[in-house]
């Protein structure tokens, strides 16, 4: 489908993009909301936003991506690849790896494909490779992607940009990064999000929260860092 075919289909519904932390984001939208990747406090050493949704997804089994206890009112947990339809939620989940070496190291990695009041966002989960050209078919035209920038588990500053310039999106938003308030231990060797804009060559943008409706995109792409709620 052609991006003049997609902005043809303007909405007034406004879908609303909240950043909770880690890799986990709210996506609310005018029937349902959907949660990824809730992380467990203990794990990342950030508190979890009390928050609710009818959906969850998880793109892998870790405790840094997969604290389902900590979103309330649900209805659907979906944890793995496949096709989904839920609440006026048309959600796709992709088969990847965590790591280069075909999960050797890691496993498996679950990106999610999610449209929600017109408009397509792409979660990469903790994804730990460039992406195929298969899979970059699979994925397809993309209005928000959710990428990880961190490095060490997943994808880095440098491999991230690469698949930004791969996918094309209209609105890039990073996630999986060195953060303050982070458990050292496990994730200070994270790059910060700094590393990642240096390399992009793209507009960027910081807000408190992302609200947006289809008419409202443009050719233009940038990069948009929200601040964790």
């Amino acid at each position: 489908m052609s991006r003049e075919h997609l902005f043809g289909r303007m909405t007034k519904e406004i879908m609303d993009i909240t950043y909770l932390g880690h890799s986990s984001f709210k996506l609310k939208g005018r029937l349902a909301s959907v949660v990824t990747d809730p992380y467990d406090p203990n794990k990342v050493g950030l508190k979890y936003p009390k928050t609710e949704a009818e959906v969850v997804t998880i793109s892998h089994p870790h405790d840094d991506h997969n604290f389902i206890e900590g979103v309330s009112n649900t209805r659907k947990v979906i944890d793995g690849p496949g096709e989904y339809e839920i609440s006026g939620v048309s959600i796709v989940g992709i088969s990847t790896f965590h790591d280069d070496k075909k999960g050797e190291i890691r496993g498996k990695n679950t990106i999610y494909i999610y449209e929600i009041d017109g408009i397509r966002c792409v979660h990469l989960g903790d994804l730990g490779h460039k992406l195929s050209e298969d899979i970059q078919e699979e994925i397809g035209t993309t209005d928000i992607l959710m990428i990880p920038v961190g490095g060490v588990y997943t994808v880095g500053p440098a491999e991230a940009a690469e698949i930004v310039r791969q996918v094309e999106p209209l609105i890039t938003i990073p996630m999986h990064f060195k953060a303050p308030g982070q458990n050292v231990s496990t994730f200070g060797q994270l790059a910060p999000v700094e590393e990642f804009l240096n390399l992009i060559g793209l507009p960027v943008e910081k807000m408190e929260k992302l609200s947006i409706k289809r008419s409202e995109f443009t050719e233009e792409q940038k990069v948009i860092v929200l601040e964790r709620k």
